[in-house]
């Protein structure tokens, strides 16, 4: 007990130290944290029900994402029938057509109609781990092939969309700069979005509401005008409708259905100027692949006409007047400031895989907020000051000891919870004041088998070295149980559960650590400077 290295000690004193430096930062106000240096920035971040902020639940809208897995398969079958050894390996296919919720084309020679549904078959695949196709691949009247997706493809496909919108989401939140938002998946087609300190929902849905599907099209100039205005267009086209405050004379355009290029294609969106009208705009930059494609399909349809189309809405339908070469071109509509960096936000996040409706939107009062933080500050308290009172009096100086670790214990949940920019909601402020109320009991085991050992007849020296190792058995198996659990509430758990179980599982480990350890080297110090004949505990 006595052998306690220096070594040792001045390890375990820079740790606390370090401990009590971390966490001052969570305590000070606002302007004095902003006056520290960057690297000492770090503090315990609040959480929705604490700071207040926005709650929003999005729910994907499936008709939206149907229609664009018919797109992509449309793309798919143009590009299947283009043959990889040059024009002579093409297969001549006539136009394509959505009709019916599938995709359906003429094979115009029937002695390829083998190697098309082949070069189809390849390009289609099972859906996930249940052994079905997600297209059924079908020939009707002996020269046209029929796809049309699969239950089990349209479910994957919702899965998949759900995954990547969940991580596009929060890409967009967190280039607003806030700090541990919460975005999670609710059931099969939901996702929940909890932004603390924002205080403004609607900027919120603005944002992360928007799907940013920028494209490309070339404007059909061979539809008869009146015969669009009857919703009439030719096989390959769509009437496109602008959008709001856009467009001059007629409220629509005839688009051709092939994407010229799109936003995926995408490596930089930024807010600037217009430099002839001093208006907002977005500059946009396409990678290599894209910037090939629009220099290409701009020099072989100069005269001609193209639309930018964001959402399904036309924003702007020039005419090319030469070769867009570079890979630069510049997105204007009715933009403000801050709407034209919101989708600068949104096309470099990338668009979303399918449209996302708000059917749910509150917001959380930071006078609420602060209420809970003052119950929870004063539970806190309570529990404190009844376990410092009850360790001292039931244990005099060993229990003094142990409640010098138990404040040394705070210090430590605080820093590191602050070094990782950690959360704390309501539920973690009831986390860490049931880590106080536990926090001692490692010390009662510890003094309470110091006393059997001294009721044998032991001398203080081994008793209470007999009480650190024996007892610091239990100690640890019993924390070890706890942390697996606190582990599986944070793997399977989600938000408020995540927090309780972030805070139970720091909580643990520096209990164990001041408890066991700290505590130790206070006894040791005594014991080696005092020699005590006996022990009053």
């Amino acid at each position: 007990m006595l052998d306690f290295p220096r070594w040792k000690t001045i390890g375990i004193s820079i740790i606390l130290l370090l401990g009590i430096l971390f966490s001052i930062p969570s305590f000070l106000p606002t302007k004095a944290f902003e006056s520290l240096p960057g690297f000492a920035q770090a503090k315990v971040n609040l959480g929705l029900d604490l700071a207040g902020g926005s709650h929003l639940l999005l729910e994907a809208d499936i008709a939206d994402l149907r229609k664009t897995q018919l797109t992509n398969m449309e793309k798919t079958v143009r590009t299947a029938m283009r043959g990889d050894s040059g024009p002579d390996d093409d297969i001549a296919i006539g136009e394509l057509s959505n009709a019916g919720g599938g995709i359906s084309f003429l094979v115009r020679d029937q002695a390829q109609l083998d190697e098309a549904r082949e070069r189809l078959f390849s390009e289609t695949q099972g859906a996930g781990l249940t052994g079905q196709r997600d297209w059924n691949i079908n020939v009707v009247d002996s020269q046209r092939i029929v796809l049309t997706p699969t239950s089990a493809g349209q479910a994957q496909a919702v899965a998949n969309a759900m995954d990547t919108a969940r991580d596009i989401i929060d890409k967009r939140v967190n280039a607003l700069g806030t700090r541990e938002p919460t975005i999670i998946r609710e059931g099969n087609d939901r996702v929940v979005v909890q932004v603390p300190g924002l205080q403004d929902p609607a900027a919120l849905k603005e944002l992360i509401g928007k799907t940013a599907r920028l494209e490309f099209r070339m404007v059909d100039t061979n539809a008869d005008p009146a015969e669009a205005a009857a919703g009439r267009v030719p096989v390959g086209s769509e009437i496109v409708p602008y959008a709001e405050g856009e467009g001059s004379g007629a409220p629509f355009e005839v688009l051709r259905r092939q994407v010229m290029i799109s936003g995926e294609q995408l490596i930089n969106a930024q807010q600037s100027y217009d430099p002839q009208s001093g208006q907002p705009v977005v500059s946009i930059r396409f990678d290599s692949g894209g910037s090939s494609t629009f220099a290409k399909v701009t020099a072989q349809n100069v005269g001609k006409r193209f639309a930018m189309v964001l959402d399904g809405k036309v924003l702007s339908a020039p005419s090319i007047n030469e070769p867009i070469l570079g890979g630069s071109a510049q997105i204007s509509g009715s933009f403000s400031v801050a709407s034209a960096n919101a989708l600068a936000i949104s096309l470099r996040s990338g668009a979303l895989p399918v449209k996302m409706t708000v059917v749910e939107e509150r917001t959380v009062s930071p006078e609420l907020g602060q209420d809970s933080i003052e119950k929870g500050v004063l539970a806190g308290i309570i529990a404190t000051v009844a376990v410092l009172t009850l360790m001292l009096v039931v244990y005099g100086r060993f229990g003094g000891y142990a409640n010098l670790a138990l404040v040394f214990n705070v210090f430590l949940i605080i820093a590191i919870m602050a070094a990782f920019n950690a959360t704390l909601t309501l539920p973690g402020i009831a986390g860490f004041v049931l880590t106080v109320g536990a926090a001692v009991d490692a010390n009662v085991l510890i003094n309470e088998r110091i006393r059997e050992e001294l009721k044998r007849g032991r001398r203080p020296f081994q008793a209470v070295e007999l009480g650190y190792t024996e007892a610091s058995r239990a100690i640890f198996d019993a924390n070890v149980t706890n942390v697996i659990a606190a582990a599986l509430m944070f793997w399977f758990g989600s938000g408020p559960i995540k927090g309780f179980a972030v805070v139970l599982t720091i909580g643990i480990v520096t209990s164990v650590f001041t408890a066991v350890t700290v505590t130790r080297m206070f006894v040791a110090h005594w014991l080696r400077t005092n020699r005590p004949t006996s022990i009053n505990i």
